[in-house]
């Protein structure tokens, strides 16, 4: 819950903030950019302290060493985080960590019928969540790329 929480707590201080007069935060997928990296940024500490153990728990048994897949997948979502807040980089950071989402959605499950995880229709809900909070900024980015160029 506090991934989701963060995410909305974020993106709605920023949307505030740019409402009040903070110009480089006007277009709304700024301020979702900043919401999503710092909700990456909790998960991806959270891969290394505080939840280590859980995260490796919820691996599920079929994968490989899993202390190095909970590595790596934090080591992604760190650096997705500070690709979304590089205006050239945040596309690409937002549709890798769309991908990262549907790559580890099976651990999520795995820890659901264990018993280890969130229950899994509210993890579900909010994976769904912030999959399409990822794909909007990369839809945005290919709507923004498409539109005409205004006449001078």
């Amino acid at each position: 819950m506090e991934p989701l929480i963060t995410l909305v707590a974020v993106t709605v201080i920023l949307l505030g903030a740019a409402a009040l007069g903070v110009r480089a935060l006007r277009p709304w997928p700024v301020a979702l950019r900043g919401g999503l990296a710092a909700m990456f940024t909790l998960t991806g500490v959270v891969h290394f302290v505080g939840m280590r153990h859980e995260l490796i728990a919820m691996v599920p048994p079929a994968l490989p060493a899993p202390g190095l897949l909970v590595a790596l997948t934090g080591v992604l979502e760190l650096a997705g985080a500070a690709g979304l807040l590089l205006p050239r980089l945040a596309h690409w950071a937002a549709g890798g960590l769309a991908v990262l989402l549907v790559a580890m959605f099976p651990a999520n499950v795995h820890a659901a019928l264990e018993g280890t995880g969130t229950p899994l229709l509210p993890r579900t809900a909010m994976q769904v969540l912030f999959l399409a909070a990822t794909l909007a900024v990369v839809a945005h980015h290919v709507r923004a790329r498409r539109a005409p160029a205004p006449a001078s």
